[in-house]
């Protein structure tokens, strides 16, 4: 006969998990956020440039999901 888990024991766990969850979640926002208000405070000249810091922007998110996609298999 197998031993059931301690509900509450269960609970905090799972509380735990979600509170990290949201954590993370928070920071990564916060990352990226950072680099979208670099991009406002800049004064590009055009929309060349503009696009030229958009595209980087994009580049460093599509390296960032790459890499985490690496982990998970």
């Amino acid at each position: 006969m197998t031993a059931i888990p301690d509900e509450k024991m269960l609970k905090e766990i799972q509380s735990r998990f979600e509170k990290k969850l949201k954590e993370n979640e928070i920071e990564s926002v916060e990352f990226w956020k950072g680099h979208v208000d670099r991009m406002l405070a800049m004064k590009p000249e055009g929309v060349a440039a503009l696009q030229t810091h958009i595209r980087k922007l994009s580049d460093m998110m599509a390296n960032r999901v790459a890499a985490l996609k690496k982990g998970i298999v």
